[in-house]
């Protein structure tokens, strides 16, 4: 996870591997976020990257510096995944949405032990498990509630994607909320990945700009709360990931091959994720 460190610490010298690592772990939250169901800012969160990207987005000139480590490579790694490990992750999507959506879990799975850690360095209030099943209620509840029935239809334009990018955005900013089920029930998923796998500016353009003005509108909030109240703000995000994630188990398998497949692909998720935390924070 995310480190605290002290606020003029200068970046650490450079290190290839673990540059090679956070792009790979940006490139997982980039592509990851196509998927219906998944997050990206639960990703984020999962690696460790949600915290200073808030923080850089609040203060870019106090923060950068410290966190350039960190987050250049996986900037680089979210834009490379956005446009082009997007369609990977799609196909996988499509030949297999069990076996994907374990994979996922068992990566976000993965990070628990280094989150928790994070979340008690400057101590545990005695509220912050209220929060975090609070957070993780109420969440489930909106999850599954907006899975029951929500449906529009718009044509698409660089309006839309804009809205698309507004959608996303909120993504990032708020754990958990999982862009893809409303854009699919909109009619504008499909629109929108194809324009992004096939590099259409009328697409990526208008969808940036709505990320930035979601981004950087509310991230002063977050780094606020992260700042002044730690463990209740790592407690109920830790909330919102969990909720998130319970609600793209899949339940229905049609063998028990697939189900063994299955349970390899979570442990794979998880032994990748933990070795990356692990060596990343050595």
């Amino acid at each position: 996870m995310c480190e605290e460190t002290a606020p003029n610490a200068a970046p650490k010298r450079f290190q290839p591997l673990k540059w090679l690592l956070r792009a790979i772990q940006g490139a997982l939250i980039g592509g990851g976020a196509i998927l219906p169901g998944i997050s990206g800012g639960v990703l984020a969160v999962a690696f460790g990257i949600y915290r200073p990207m808030m923080a850089v987005l609040a203060h870019p000139v106090r923060n950068l510096r410290r966190y350039s480590d960190m987050l250049i490579p996986a900037a680089i790694g979210w834009a490379l995944g956005f446009i082009f490990f997007a369609k990977a992750v799609e196909t996988m999507f499509a030949k297999s949405e069990v076996v994907t959506s374990w994979l996922f879990i068992g990566l976000i799975a993965g990070t628990l032990p280094s989150l928790f850690r994070t979340a008690n360095l400057k101590g545990r209030s005695k509220w912050s498990w209220p929060v975090c099943i609070l957070a993780f209620l109420a969440f489930t509840a909106v999850m599954f509630w907006a899975r029951m029935g929500f449906s529009a239809s718009v044509k698409p334009n660089m309006g839309w994607f804009f809205f698309c990018g507004v959608v996303w955005g909120l993504s990032l900013v708020v754990p958990g909320m999982t862009s893809s089920s409303l854009l699919m029930s909109m009619g504008l998923y499909l629109p929108m990945t194809s324009g992004i796998a096939s590099l259409d500016w009328r697409v990526i353009v208008p969808m940036d700009l709505g990320i930035a003005a979601v981004a950087l509108s509310l991230s002063r909030l977050v780094n606020y709360l992260f700042e002044h109240y730690h463990s209740l703000a790592y407690y109920c995000v830790i909330g919102l990931m969990l909720a998130s994630t319970v609600v793209i188990v899949p339940l229905h398998y049609d063998s028990s091959q697939q189900g063994i497949a299955a349970v390899l692909a979570a442990a794979v998720g998880f032994l990748v994720a933990w070795a990356m935390e692990k060596y990343i924070h050595e």
